[in-house]
């Protein structure tokens, strides 16, 4: 009996923990079945949509762990992207060249950002959210104005193809990206089973290094040497079923956008780690310790930021190349807020984030994103609806996360005084 008891406490212990995941992954699961669509094409859209984001989703990391919260200024950092596709279009720079150039010239204009965003931060401590958000509304009041009157007016530009023309200042509503569409992702492509086997081999080899060379018996390193082999027997199994046939058909995976993202999963922890790692940790959980510790805080907390906004500015880049169009006034606008919606939806929250949660946060959020459309469609018989229940769903799904996390604080709350 006491077993038992014990049993179903940790069972709600769980589901407490993780109940905004839980949420999603039925809410997602309800979208799937009620949307009618082929979950091979279902799969296809994910791994576009996963390939665009996840790298603007794991920037928000960093700034979480050193107590930054949720940093909505990464908007900035998607400024800085969009300025450099611009200069590497009137350059007339084509593919790979392009895209690399563009990651180049984002660097030290995503640092500059970072560096006034974290020095405005360091003045409100206590409000970085808020203040990341409003932030961001003035930087896109800044660029517009750049890119309305400047460009072209102040600044002479001979880009009649990017330039509104006849006279007038001014950069295009839409910049064609042909010229690099697609640069990153038609480098290697596989189908899903074959690139599940290659990253379950790439994982499964590291995790074997840590055993053999650093000693690193532990279990969490024995569980992942066990599901990185799991995963690898799931591909070769799954891929040579006729009943996948069709996935293997449909779903490629653009391997270099997805390489980059998994050594951004390996940077992440590796990063935190190191002695500024640990010294953000240390800012995160307690800012007066940490400075009585000798740790300059305005200073960790600055470089947090500028990590996330030039990480911010590359997965702009990577998301524009794949859209192979950038909406000039606009494409960074709803950055910030789908990455955090995201990241809450894996079950992170504003003091807390791991790699893991933004991988599983990505692709729930994309999914919903998806079938949502479809779903609003059958079940209230209206396109428009469906289009509006979309919008809903995006927009909603900040409020409802961050109001299951205030019952979720509210219950561990009760958890606690219990154990007293």
């Amino acid at each position: 009996m006491l077993n038992q008891n014990t049993a179903i406490d940790k069972l709600r212990r769980f589901v407490i923990s993780n109940i905004v995941p839980i949420v999603f992954i039925i809410v997602c699961f309800l979208g799937v079945v009620y949307s009618g669509s082929s979950p091979a094409i279902i799969l296809m859209d994910v791994i576009s949509r996963f390939d665009r984001n996840a790298f603007l989703v794991i920037s928000l990391i960093i700034p979480i762990l050193t107590g930054l919260g949720l940093n909505f200024g990464i908007v900035l950092g998607a400024m800085a992207g969009q300025m450099a596709l611009f200069l590497v279009c009137v350059m007339k720079l084509q593919g790979i060249t392009a895209v690399v150039v563009a990651t180049i010239i984002s660097i030290p204009l995503a640092i500059f950002f970072g560096w006034l965003s974290g020095l405005l931060l360091n003045r409100t401590k206590g409000q970085e959210m808020i203040t990341s958000m409003i932030l961001g509304f003035f930087a896109s009041g800044v660029y517009q104005f750049i890119f309305l009157f400047a460009l072209g007016g102040i600044i002479p530009i001979d880009a009649p193809g990017i330039m509104l023309g006849t006279g007038r200042p001014g950069v295009r509503n839409t910049i064609d990206l042909t010229n690099m569409k697609y640069a990153l992702d038609n480098i290697w492509k596989l189908d899903i089973f074959s690139a599940i086997i290659l990253f379950g081999a790439l994982f499964l080899a590291i995790y074997a290094l840590k055993l053999i060379l650093k000693k690193e018996k532990t279990k969490k390193n024995f569980i992942n040497i066990g599901v990185s082999a799991a995963v690898i027997v799931f591909g070769f199994v799954a891929g040579n079923m006729e009943l996948f046939k069709q996935y293997k058909a449909l779903a490629k995976v653009p391997m270099v956008p997805f390489i980059l993202i998994a050594l951004l999963c390996l940077f992440v922890p590796a990063f935190l780690k190191t002695k500024l790692g640990q010294d953000m940790r240390a800012v995160g959980q307690d800012m007066g310790v940490a400075a009585v510790s000798g740790i300059n805080v305005n200073k960790t907390r600055i470089i947090a930021v500028c990590i996330s906004t030039v990480l911010a500015a590359v997965g702009q880049i990577i998301f524009l190349q794949n859209l192979g169009n950038m909406s000039t006034y606009n494409a960074h606008e709803n950055v910030g807020m789908f990455s955090a919606a995201a990241l809450l939806i894996g079950g992170a929250s504003v003091s807390k984030a791991t790699v893991g949660q933004a991988i599983m946060g990505t692709i729930l959020f994309h999914l919903l994103f998806n079938v949502s459309p479809m779903a609003g469609k059958n079940i209230f018989g209206s396109a428009e609806i469906g289009e509006y229940f979309r919008v809903f769903i995006a927009y909603g799904i900040i409020a409802v996360t961050l109001a299951l996390y205030a019952w979720k604080k509210v219950m561990q709350a009760k958890e606690k005084n219990k154990i007293h």
